[in-house]
């Protein structure tokens, strides 16, 4: 019989590439996970990792059971989401990843419709970009995370995860009120400017390069803050341009600065949460508030 809690510690290798990465992730120390990763091995008879360097891959065999944990985890999660609904778990605290914009656009309203419809759910929130809320929902050190499209983030066949789209906004071009073009700008004719944006990670900073590749060019980012306010403040101070999602200038002092419409890059947010668990009764009533929120936003 294998061990379920081993497989979990075999897809936190896999999903971060070393034991003692692995090892933090799940609370243990790297010797104990290499212990439970060694029981796994003498369960299936094969060798599932291989070392390289300081990390390790998955062999043949390795990946085979990644796939079939990936099945087991999620059943594990459906059988909870049902135990609880039968047993009518409709009090309880689930813990939500999120980034800044969603948490005032999406999640405190959220948060505030289900005082109504759901008065016994708490939600816990945790400020994190989408990458990092995703890793964080993967090591079940979060129920729920709200988190952008971005090269390299799972896809929506990833059997890990349930995802569920909420909103697309696009970009804003942001420059100084006095800029030459100020009036007329468009992502191309700023190719020559100084750029200021998120680090690299951010998922915006990938959007970012790539809707300015497509335009022909590499931005010179030489100001970087994942604050969308500190990037504002430094496009009106005369410090460079930037591009904005929409909803991060709503409500926001737009001083010293003029916005311009800019057709084609987006970003695309959705909730996920760990496949099987969709059903759970703290689970449900939050992704219907959070979908009809996001409805409600308008960010065209």
């Amino acid at each position: 019989m294998i061990d379920t809690r081993r497989l979990r510690t075999l897809r936190a290798v896999a999903d971060h590439g070393t034991v003692t990465a692995a090892a933090a992730a799940l609370h243990l120390t790297p010797s104990a996970v290499s212990q439970q990763l060694a029981a796994l091995e003498h369960e299936v008879g094969h060798r599932l990792l291989n070392r390289d360097g300081r990390g390790v891959h998955l062999t043949a065999v390795g990946k085979i059971m990644l796939a079939h944990a990936n099945e087991v985890l999620a059943q594990l999660e459906r059988a909870e989401a049902e135990v609880a609904a039968y047993t009518t778990g409709e009090a309880g605290e689930v813990t939500v990843t999120c980034f800044a914009t969603a948490i005032s656009a999406v999640l405190s309203p959220a948060i505030t419709a289900l005082r109504t419809t759901a008065p016994g759910v708490r939600v816990r929130v945790l400020d994190a970009e989408g990458d990092q809320g995703l890793s964080m929902l993967l090591d079940e050190r979060a129920d729920l995370a709200i988190a952008v499209e971005y090269r390299g983030a799972p896809d929506a066949a990833d059997r890990r995860l349930s995802r569920h789209p909420l909103y697309a906004e696009p970009f804003d071009l942001v420059l100084p009120r006095d800029h030459p073009l100020a009036g007329s700008a468009t992502l191309v004719s700023l190719a020559r400017e100084t750029w200021i944006g998120p680090y690299p990670g951010n998922p915006v900073h990938d959007v970012i390069t790539f809707a300015c590749q497509q335009a022909g060019f590499t931005p010179d980012l030489v100001h970087c803050s994942d604050d969308f306010r500190a990037v504002v403040a430094l496009v009106g101070a005369g410090a460079g341009v930037a591009l904005v999602p929409r909803l991060a200038l709503r409500d926001m002092a737009l001083r010293g600065v003029v916005v311009r419409h800019t057709p084609g890059p987006e970003r695309r947010v959705f909730a996920a949460v760990r496949r099987g668990s969709d059903a759970h009764p703290l689970l449900r009533p939050l992704l219907a508030a959070l979908r009809e929120v996001a409805r409600s936003l308008g960010t065209g």
